[in-house]
């Protein structure tokens, strides 16, 4: 029985809780380059959290019981607003919920029998998942394999009648470049068909970087054409999970956003996200977070980051056999092996206390290793740097990952709807995975590198069989 027969204390809850995260990727000082974001200053983080605690047990669900929260929301979105050309803005769980929005909005206001939207393939799968709940069809187009920039013409090409939406990342997470936002809503104008853009990374970075000095091209609400756009404050807002900011143009759009049902006798249901009741917890976050860092606050982080961002990808440039994927506007850095297997290097990262983030290879992309570079990163740059030339050279030594003979073939022919979770944790095993409770950080090189060899959707099967089996 997981429920104790008697109530616990606060302490031996704290306690149960330290046991519980004992194997778990830290989430301060920067060696986790992915999932979390540190400015490297505790007293925001403990701001952040004190305003999220105090907001905990206010519903958003019903603005006019709880006015705080319209107030705090004004504050929010206007902050992004101002800062990402206008528009008018819902503030939800994350940007997953944005996408979701948006897509709803552009599905609704299109109201076509057999909606589709283009995307370039590095777009994020939020789009798949917000397609695949909201019955409109993807259109993959390809990106340029030398700039890993989405291909404006292929963009054109694929758009039709009963296309409803087009996006463009700022930038796109797998590489950190920006695509050429301004010649994609271009094209989508002429069409008459709306365009969204992605700057869940970047939407609160990119202006930060300009002041800093860097080159970054428009990509905002002021691009004409753009018509929606989505800014997470969870990532270099760094504000407390999920923290996220949906803007539309025109407010005609944010209202497609919204749903609303009278057909039932119970309570009046309107909401402007995807949930219904939620806490405002993450609502107090956000705000404390932008409030206790202010203009200068992200300033000096953007400062730091490219900073750090720059010196990542000189160094990595000076580690042979290793490769920067593209010229990345932005703090994202992906990097790939000519002589190294990055599978297995992130496996001796990780065995030295750095979690690298592994990327599949995917449409001509290489395999790849993925660093968010965040306020924290400058201060541990070169132990950074050392940790991975020490890894690269294990790696080269070790060579890459030995999948077990006719693995990948057996795996191609499996039928997984036949097989229970039991058995697929035996075929884990088989190649070195340990999904009990408790087993800690497993050693991935070997697994990554027979999804590697799988094609998307059975790679897709294989990963929600790994979630049934972790959750069983």
């Amino acid at each position: 029985m997981n429920l104790p027969e008697t109530g616990m204390t606060a302490d031996e809850l704290l306690a149960e809780l330290a046991r519980l995260t004992e194997h778990d990727l830290p989430v301060r000082g920067g060696q986790v380059t992915s999932y979390v974001y540190d400015t490297g200053r505790p007293e925001v983080h403990e701001a952040a959290a004190r305003a999220y605690a105090a907001m905990l047990e206010v519903n958003c669900l019903d603005p006019t019981a709880f006015p705080s929260i319209v107030e705090m929301e004004k504050q929010v979105v206007g902050a992004v607003a101002d800062l990402l050309g206008g528009g008018h803005g819902v503030f939800t769980s994350g940007g997953t919920e944005s996408i979701m929005l948006a897509v709803k909005a552009a599905r609704d206001a299109a109201g076509r029998d057999r909606p589709n939207l283009v995307l370039p393939v590095t777009a994020h799968p939020a789009f798949h998942k917000a397609a695949h709940y909201l019955g409109v069809e993807v259109r993959p187009v390809p990106v340029d394999l030398a700039t890993f920039k989405a291909d404006v013409r292929a963009v054109s090409e694929a758009m039709d009648e009963d296309t409803v939406l087009v996006v463009a990342s700022a930038p796109s997470y797998p590489q950190g470049v920006i695509d050429p936002v301004g010649e994609i809503a271009a094209v989508a104008a002429e069409a008459g068909v709306l365009c969204h853009v992605d700057a869940c990374v970047g939407g609160w970075l990119l202006p930060w970087l300009r002041e800093a000095g860097a080159d970054v091209p428009p990509f905002d609400l002021s691009v004409p054409g753009v018509t929606s756009l989505s800014c997470d404050l969870h990532k270099f807002g760094y504000a407390p999970k999920g923290a996220s900011v949906v803007l539309f143009a025109d407010p005609a759009m944010r209202r497609r956003a919204y749903f609303a049902s009278a057909a039932w006798p119970g309570y009046t249901i309107i909401n402007a996200t995807v949930q219904s009741s939620r806490s405002a917890g993450p609502l107090g976050g956000a705000w404390a977070t932008l409030r206790a860092l202010g203009r200068e606050g992200y300033v000096a982080l953007g400062k730091a980051t490219l900073e750090a961002a720059d010196r990542l990808r000189a160094g990595l440039a000076g580690i042979g056999g290793l490769r920067v994927l593209g010229s990345p506007e932005s703090t994202l850095v992906a990097f790939t092996g000519d002589d190294v297997d990055v599978f297995t290097l992130a496996d001796e990262a990780r065995a030295r206390g750095w979690f690298l983030q592994p990327q599949l290879s995917y449409a001509g992309i290489p395999a790849n290793l993925h660093i968010t570079v965040t306020g924290v990163t400058l201060a541990g740059v070169d132990a950074m740097l050392k940790v991975i030339a020490e890894s690269a050279e294990a790696a080269r030594r070790l060579g890459p990952p030995v999948v077990p003979d006719g693995l990948v073939e057996l795996i191609n022919g499996l039928d997984l709807d036949t097989l229970d979770d039991a058995t697929f944790a035996e075929l884990a095993a088989s190649v070195g995975v340990d999904l009990r409770p408790g087993a800690g950080q497993p050693r991935m090189a070997v697994v990554n590198a027979v999804l590697d060899a799988l094609p998307a959707e059975l790679r897709e099967a294989i990963l929600v069989r790994f979630l049934s089996v972790i959750y069983s």
